[in-house]
């Protein structure tokens, strides 16, 4: 990680603590927009026997996934995380209420705040999210009803880059 890397990273440990908060009173007063529909990235469902918190337990032991609360929230969305490839890019899968899964690779917010924010750079990387969910994803829809991750806006639940990799 370089100098100015390491810099936005300390930057962006000291705004986790009050981002939320900030993000909610831009929205509300139209400085910010997002439309909050389902994002492209579509993988598949979430499989009939398998269980929110089974799949939580999954990606993050398996392959280091974790919360991503700084992302917008999508309609329905139930889970939001990522997988950090580096500072600079991320897979970020989300999960919603029907269970639906989708996903995509992309600069983090944290090294590329801008190009994030207009989604820039976002790639489909379906094969790789289908070998991180395994045999926790049909391609058949599978009727749920999830209910939203406890720790979804938790800031001290985002997972981030230990600055001394």
């Amino acid at each position: 990680m370089n100098f100015w890397d390491k810099i936005k990273l300390k930057f962006w440990h000291y705004i986790y603590g009050f981002f939320l908060p900030v993000q909610k009173f831009l929205l509300k007063y139209g400085i910010i927009h997002h439309q909050s529909q389902r994002q492209k990235y579509h993988i598949g469902w979430l499989a009939p026997s398998k269980t929110l918190e089974d799949l939580k337990m999954h990606l993050h032991s398996r392959w280091g996934f974790g919360n991503h609360f700084v992302a917008w929230t999508d309609t329905g969305q139930v889970l939001s995380w990522r997988k950090l490839d580096d500072f600079q890019d991320q897979y970020h899968l989300r999960v919603f209420k029907d269970g639906e899964i989708r996903g995509h690779f992309e600069f983090t917010p944290e090294a590329h705040p801008i190009e994030h924010l207009l989604e820039k750079g976002e790639i489909d990387k379906r094969e790789d999210f289908i070998k991180f969910l395994d045999d926790f994803v049909v391609k058949r829809k599978y009727i749920s009803n999830l209910k939203m991750d406890p720790n979804a806006y938790n800031p001290e639940s985002e997972i981030v880059i230990d600055e001394k990799k």
